[in-house]
């Protein structure tokens, strides 16, 4: 069921970002993230991963700080299982809580990835909001050592359950990515991403967002 779902981000997503507009809200924002890891054994690791989102707060888009704790298990050679704790500050909006599971798997070029969030936001009266993010994308190297890499992903955001009693569900945003990865050393790798994001808007021009990311991720 999972890989039926992921099999068809890429069309949707396509089809979703041809689908014309007779509006857009556009902006341009900035991301970092920096993250480090380390291995508990052969098959177990931790991860903390921040991102530091910035953006206009004049056109209504605030700066988004977020910490992620991640703890990964594999279990088979192209396949993953994680769960994170998150914690995200919204600069002058309401926070959120989230928990997240996933399982992410390689197939050769060919990268899936499936992840489900609960969400809690500040001053929603406790009320849990419930999202599935289902990724697909391409990866493979640039270089003969295996140092250089490139891939692009498209990823839909499906509002299951909205964090306010009527807000929006269904297909709410579409992310789509391409960039490029270097590994400095066998700790060290650094990659630089431009991004795309539509969050679909009923009744109201969609808001879309244009950033580079730089990544930074270090493991010990």
């Amino acid at each position: 069921m999972i890989y039926r779902v992921l099999s068809g981000v890429l069309a949707a997503s396509l089809f979703l970002s041809a689908t014309p507009s007779l509006a857009s809200d556009e902006a341009f924002e900035f991301w970092l993230n920096p993250s480090v890891g380390t291995s508990l054994d052969d098959d177990t690791s931790v991860e903390l991963s921040t991102s530091q989102r910035f953006r206009s707060a004049s056109d209504g888009r605030v700066d988004t700080y977020f910490f992620r704790l991640w703890l990964k298990q594999k279990v088979a050679d192209n396949v993953t299982l994680a769960g994170a704790v998150e914690h995200r500050e919204n600069d002058g909006g309401r926070n959120e809580f989230r928990a997240l599971q996933q399982i992410s798997a390689s197939h050769g070029a060919l990268k899936t990835r499936f992840r489900i969030e609960q969400r809690f936001s500040e001053n929603r009266g406790g009320r849990m909001g419930l999202r599935a993010r289902p990724r697909l994308g391409l990866e493979f190297p640039l270089s003969d050592d295996g140092r250089w890499s490139a891939g692009t992903s498209a990823e839909l955001f499906w509002t299951l359950r909205s964090t306010s009693i009527g807000g929006d569900t269904g297909i709410t945003a579409l992310r789509t990515q391409v960039g490029v990865d270097y590994e400095v050393s066998d700790n060290l790798a650094l990659g630089l991403t431009f991004i795309r994001q539509q969050g679909f808007e009923d009744n109201a021009p969609d808001e879309i967002a244009y950033a580079p990311s730089i990544g930074i991720d270090f493991t010990f």
